[in-house]
């Protein structure tokens, strides 16, 4: 299957995506004039595409499949009455309403497009009229709204990709008085607002980030829906895409990883796999974007980053619940990669039904095995690696560490930052996002982007460096320990060198070494956030939760001792009840120092495990 053209230039570095002020489209662009429509191809990109609608992600021959899938699997029998239940719920709500919060009409744009594409699958699947009119009220009652925030471009592109799909998907039972103004809005309030963002070759067109890719997909899938109509502006729009789209999707790497953490990368490979599938149905897998490579691979990062306790490894404003990826499904069916089927699967109990769970609904799961599925997995695209001990056990251990990168978009101040599972319990957490609409404090003050809220170190009582990047190293294995080695040298201008080994022993236990230099004397306090109950013995501590116990011991240095402090903020930050710190003091400022700490999970009543592994020196 094709997935891309030749290899797309290094596009330049945007500006974090994560902003939620107004964007202005620049008055020029040094890279073209305004009236130069970005044209990377003479071939008419329409020439093969699909006779009427629908075309986009599914067709009409695909229902089929899907009802098949129905009758013969109870998990897909259960997605559908899932979603019938949904579209009845939805008949005695009131439809979404043009709503800003701290800016954004995210709340509004992301229900529209999850009703609409609800309604729109199952009144194709069953034909129920209620659920029809029902898509077309939310449909009127968006289209009426005075814009879709261009400001903040990214609502305009969730916007228009639901009117994408209500458009396409419904347009067979439409009036043509229904298709018109359903149309005129999906032009004059989505497409016509890309536009100057194409001609001009303006921000979120050469963004590196997740706004690249959600936004040249949603205008794609526009394009498509209405250029019978339209074909000039769809003609534009497609040209643009392919030139435009290759800048977010490079960010992928061969590896899969996304550097915004695995809630973006979700997000991400989200919007990519609707600009793939789109592309597939409508044109026949015509005007596929260079930079697709890492595509393939971006569902192992979102296995590999889910813990067994099926929480995420919650870095850069990534929630620890995962949000549903039914995009696992197609790539597990186009890649022949059952264990993305799998993993999925394995969620639909715990997360909300998507509609594109039973639209892109795969049968054919599969455990991760055999050499494509290692039980440690280092990402250097993202700067992430994951250990664990089984992939089917939901006791088994797992560790996730991050090197990365401050400055990418969505991060926090949490180089060496780790979380770690055991026995059903997350001994070592992330605190997650905060709502950074709610304070008029700079992101970096909010204590949860801050370093001293994660699993990592705080030298002086500082912040990490908002520049500072780390480098993560290759899968180290011994006979007893596998682990990774992350160069953190840059997270402070005050230290000269620090080293993180961190890594399995015995597949029994964590350890952890930190390897600091200093010119000058510094405070080095080692943290780890945890809502078990901790008691500290100087050197020793003991967390307790849930019938399992985690063992902290000090191997090295000899004075060093475990303390407990509190993660306390004021409001309106996001508070942290539940929560505590484990911390190590040093009790002297030091220029160097190798901290030596290791993690031992064990169930209560049981003898606890000896763990005789260490770093070599």
């Amino acid at each position: 299957m094709l997935l891309g053209q030749a290899a797309f230039g290094q596009a330049p570095v945007a500006s974090r995506s994560g902003a939620s002020a107004a964007l202005q489209v620049p008055a020029s662009s040094p890279s073209a004039p305004p009236s130069a429509p970005p044209s990377t191809t003479p071939d008419d990109p329409l020439r093969h595409l699909h006779a009427g609608h629908p075309r986009l992600l599914l067709l009409d021959t695909d229902l089929e499949r899907i009802r098949l899938a129905v009758r013969e699997s109870p998990v897909a029998r259960k997605l559908l009455a899932d979603l019938e239940k949904e579209c009845d719920r939805l008949l005695s709500v009131p439809p979404v309403e043009y709503k800003l919060n701290g800016g954004r009409l995210q709340t509004q744009t992301r229900r529209a497009v999850d009703r609409i594409t609800t309604l729109s699958l199952v009144f194709r699947l069953t034909g129920r009229d209620a659920w029809l009119r029902r898509a077309i009220m939310e449909l009127n009652a968006a289209s009426n709204f005075r814009d879709w925030n261009p400001g903040r471009f990214v609502d305009t592109a969730e916007m228009t990709h639901a009117f994408a799909i209500g458009y396409d998907w419904l347009y067979n039972a439409l009036s043509d008085d229904e298709k018109g103004w359903i149309r005129e809005a999906l032009l004059a309030k989505g497409i016509d607002q890309a536009l100057p963002y194409y001609r001009q070759r303006s921000w979120w067109t050469r963004e590196r980030f997740n706004w690249n890719v959600a936004c040249n997909s949603a205008m794609t899938m526009a394009a498509l829906a209405v250029a019978d109509e339209s074909r000039e502006k769809a003609v534009e729009v497609l040209h643009a895409m392919s030139e435009s789209a290759p800048y977010g999707l490079n960010t992928f790497g061969s590896d899969g990883s996304w550097p915004e953490g695995p809630f973006y990368g979700a997000y991400t490979t989200r919007y990519a796999c609707l600009l793939l599938a789109s592309l597939d149905s409508a044109l026949g897998g015509d005007m596929i974007p260079a930079g697709m490579r890492g595509i393939e691979r971006s569902g192992k990062f979102r296995v590999c980053t889910l813990g067994p306790t099926n929480r995420v490894f919650n870095h850069s404003d990534t929630p620890e619940e995962p949000v549903a990826a039914p995009e696992m499904f197609l790539l597990a069916r186009r890649f022949n990669m059952p264990g993305l089927a799998w993993s999925e699967t394995r969620l639909l109990d715990r997360i909300k039904p998507d509609p594109l769970h039973l639209a892109w609904f795969e049968r054919d799961t599969k455990v991760p095995q055999g050499p494509n599925w290692p039980m440690d997995t280092v990402f250097s695209t993202a700067g992430v690696a994951t250990f664990r001990n089984s992939w089917e056990d939901p006791a088994s251990l797992y560790l996730a560490v991050k090197a990365g990168d401050n400055k990418a978009s969505h991060g926090h101040l949490d180089l060496g930052s780790f979380v770690m599972d055991a026995g059903g319990v997350r001994w070592a957490s992330d605190l997650g996002p905060d709502d950074y609409t709610v304070s008029s404090l700079p992101r970096n003050s909010f204590f949860r982007v801050r370093t001293d809220a994660h699993n990592t170190l705080v030298v002086d009582g500082e912040g990490q460096d908002p520049r500072a990047e780390g480098r993560i190293g290759r899968l180290e294995s011994m006979p007893d320990l596998n682990f990774v080695q992350l160069d953190l040298s840059k997270a402070s201008l005050k230290l000269k060198r620090w080293t993180r080994r961190i890594g399995l022993a015995h597949r029994q236990a964590v350890l952890i070494e930190d390897s600091v230099r200093s010119d000058q004397p510094v405070d080095v306090i080692w943290g780890m956030t945890t809502d078990a109950e901790v008691a500290t013995n100087g050197s020793t501590a003991t967390l307790r939760k849930n019938g399992w116990i985690l063992s902290a011991e000090i191997r090295s240095p000899r004075h060093a001792v475990f303390d407990v402090t509190s993660v306390r903020v004021p409001a309106p930050q996001a508070q942290n009840s539940r929560f505590q710190r484990l911390v190590v003091r040093l009790l002297e400022k030091v220029t160097e120092i190798d901290l030596n700490i290791t993690l031992t999970p064990y169930r209560e009543g049981q003898q606890k495990p000896k763990i005789t592994a260490q770093f070599s020196a």
